[in-house]
């Protein structure tokens, strides 16, 4: 099974801008958001997105 255009997971500083339906991690400050970002981009082999200042998704195309 393969999972293709799909939301792996959330990461973000702020709880009121969640997606829903997906794994979500907080942050409690931008580095942080940037770190644990970045790792969840190479394990989980998806692409990081910024959609905010304080939220990052991250997909598999």
């Amino acid at each position: 099974m393969t999972l293709d255009k799909y939301i792996l997971a959330a990461i973000t500083t702020n709880k009121e801008k969640v997606p829903s339906g997906t794994c979500v991690f907080y942050c409690e400050s931008d580095e942080e958001l940037q770190s644990i970002s970045a790792n969840l981009e190479a394990i989980l082999d998806g692409i990081a997105h910024r959609l905010t200042k304080e939220l990052y998704i991250i997909v598999k195309h």
